[in-house]
């Protein structure tokens, strides 16, 4: 298997260490209850709310709501929509699609390193059959088939509009046909109608409303703003509702929630990342040198829909925030742009200064991220004999005896040659420290 890459899920750490486990708050199933916690009482700029709002009404907003460790703060609907209307997650509903993907290779129905072919038969595409038997369903969740985009239709699933353009792997383009063939390869695998295999999986676990509906080619999950709510607080707790496991393969979370691929850095398993070096976006062929969102804390992972159909999760933070509406303006329009200018707003509302993840920790660790070496000081008064690193589930990793190493003006060298790419937690005395290792 690939090494995994880096990650920046700070809250996986936290559940493991349980460092918050009496802060993280699950709406009861079956219920309209759901717990809120006052703005105010946080120390928020509460000045700023209406500022935020007036904002998302300017942006043809229906509904935003706004969690701190799963209570709302904010809720606010717009228009003639309420708490029970239902709309559209375009493109976002795809995060789902790749939660359910990893349920069911955990159930042991298909692999992601299976050939599409497996479960939609030969010449499902276009392809000669040596080139489509290249194509994996882990490509059609990376938008890495290579397919051609230019055909008249990104959305056709039907053989004649998937043809070749390259070899799956080597091109990242955000093609919808592939995955929404994805669906099929569900059924087949799991011999059950998609709804029905959802419902059991995702949406009954954790108390969602909704219903994916055929809109042309394309599937499309239709909810209220609280169930696409509901939806990040189970990928925000790493696949756990309160103490039931709903996503159980705690490493394809990862690998869902991090860099999937080298051609677009910002891109998982169909969740689009925060704080990458570089980044794609959808109908375009360009590499831009910078993070997705850079109003938005590097942290952040987000569900992405057209007309600007938002689920936006910062671990760091503790914060997920939901928007949905109709289309932002006139002007062609990336989910990106309105999900970094909303940003802005709870930025100036929360009094998020740490937008730069890797400064939060004062330079205890540096550089961080690290590559092969992690440099740590030691103050004067620190008497102690050992440190411990461990992985992001709580696996010690590594002890090290700091009397049998050198360091020189307080601060020690250690080696992360032998670690894998990911995210860790160092032992100082009574005091955890978080790194990430590229």
């Amino acid at each position: 298997m690939k090494k995994l890459k880096l990650v920046f899920i700070t809250f996986f750490l936290l559940v493991s260490f349980n460092i918050y486990a009496n802060e993280n708050y699950f709406p009861p199933i079956n219920s309209q209850e759901w717990d809120t916690i006052s703005p105010k009482s946080l120390n928020w700029n509460i000045e700023k709310i209406d500022e935020l709002y007036n904002f998302l009404e300017s942006k043809n907003s229906k509904a935003f709501i706004l969690l701190k460790n799963g209570k709302i703060v904010l809720e606010k609907y717009f228009g003639n929509f309420t708490a029970d209307s239902n709309w559209y997650w375009a493109s976002a509903g795809k995060t789902l699609t790749a939660a359910l993907i990893g349920i069911a290779q955990y159930d042991g129905l298909l692999s992601i390193e299976d050939k599409t072919s497996k479960y939609l038969g030969e010449g499902w595409t276009s392809l000669p059959t040596s080139k489509e038997n290249l194509i994996k369903i882990k490509h059609q969740l990376t938008m890495t088939t290579g397919l051609d985009y230019k055909v008249d239709d990104l959305d056709c699933t039907k053989p004649e509009c998937l043809q070749y353009k390259a070899d799956a792997g080597t091109q990242w383009y955000y093609h919808n046909a592939p995955y929404t063939l994805l669906e099929k390869v569900v059924e087949k695998a799991s011999n059950t109608n998609y709804n029905l295999y959802f419902n059991q999986k995702i949406k009954n676990q954790i108390g969602m409303n909704g219903i994916w509906i055929k809109v042309g080619y394309n599937n499309i999950y239709f909810s209220t703003a609280r169930s696409m709510a509901r939806y990040g607080i189970l990928i925000a707790n790493n696949g756990y509702w309160e103490d039931k496991d709903v996503i159980k393969d705690k490493e394809y979370i990862m690998q869902m929630l991090n860099t999937s691929q080298e051609l677009n850095k910002s891109y998982g398993y169909l969740w689009w990342l925060n704080g990458k070096e570089s980044s794609m976006l959808p109908g375009s062929t360009l590499v831009f040198n910078r993070m997705l969102m850079l109003e938005a804390p590097r942290d952040v992972y987000a569900a992405l829909g057209k007309d600007g159909q938002c689920l936006n999760i910062s671990p760091q933070n503790n914060l997920i925030w939901v928007r949905m509406g109709e289309k932002p303006d006139d002007q062609f329009f990336i989910s990106t742009n309105l999900c970094n200018d909303i940003w802005k707003y709870i930025n100036e509302l929360t009094n998020i200064t740490d937008i730069e993840y890797y400064d939060y920790e004062n330079n205890i660790l540096y550089p961080n991220p690290a590559t092969d070496k992690l440099y740590l000081k030691l103050t004067n008064n620190l008497s102690i004999d050992k440190i411990k690193t461990y992985n992001y589930y709580g696996k010690l990793i590594e002890i090290i005896d700091i009397k049998n190493i050198n360091h020189k003006d307080n601060v020690l060298t250690i080696n992360l040659s032998s670690y894998s790419p990911g995210l860790y937690i160092i032992n100082v005395g009574n005091t955890n420290y978080k790194f990430i290792k590229n």
